[in-house]
């Protein structure tokens, strides 16, 4: 936990607990199912958590707010964020139905009553959010219809897009036609995984 309090001085001891509850949970989900690859259990805290807490850097989501993660998998950004930001309401999609089980008994196993989780795509949530994350689930030409119109009338400051992605995005970004910014996590995180990290950011 020691990753996460560098970098996250502001933890409580009930996050850290919790944040460590998510490790072992997961470690246990993944033998079963295969949430992310077997290699990386080993590095689970640096290059799955504290990854998904990346967006954290990039933007604080207001307290009653609501975020959208798509295609979750095991959980992730969605629940290492719900944890940061426990006054803030996330809803996990996902379209694989045991990875949301899985979800659903993790978020409830640490107490995460802000997570709800469920098993469906983007384009079919009818619930309207301030924010949508994601971890590099497709190119952003592909992704940005499925959730441009998932965004509440009046959204949060801040609301958009919050997408976590890897290596030279300029292809991809002018693909897309949107306009977008890009954050580096190498400017937060001096660990050589995040060299190539970024956030990638389209605001509503």
């Amino acid at each position: 936990m020691q990753l996460l309090t560098q970098h996250f001085p502001a933890l409580t001891k009930h996050q850290l607990a919790q944040f460590a509850r998510l490790e072992t949970e997961f470690k246990a989900w993944n033998a079963q199912i295969n949430l992310v690859a077997r290699t990386d259990t080993d590095n689970l805290l640096e290059r799955h958590i504290l990854h998904s807490l990346g967006i954290a850097k990039v933007v604080e989501f207001p307290k009653g707010s609501a975020v959208l993660d798509v295609g979750t998998g095991g959980g992730l950004p969605g629940l290492p964020l719900a944890i940061l930001f426990p006054e803030v309401r996330f809803h996990l999609v996902d379209s694989i139905g045991k990875k949301i089980r899985a979800v659903q008994f993790m978020a409830a196993d640490l107490g995460l009553t802000n997570v709800t989780a469920e098993q469906t795509r983007a384009e079919q949530v009818s619930e309207k959010f301030d924010f949508v994350v994601s971890r590099a689930v497709a190119r952003l030409a592909t992704f940005h219809p499925w959730i441009a119109y998932r965004y509440k009338a009046k959204p949060a400051k801040g609301a958009g897009l919050y997408y976590l992605k890897g290596g030279d995005l300029s292809e991809e970004i002018a693909e897309s036609g949107l306009v977008a910014r890009v954050v580096a996590l190498s400017e937060f995180f001096p660990e050589e995984f995040f060299e190539t990290k970024k956030v990638v950011v389209v605001p509503v």
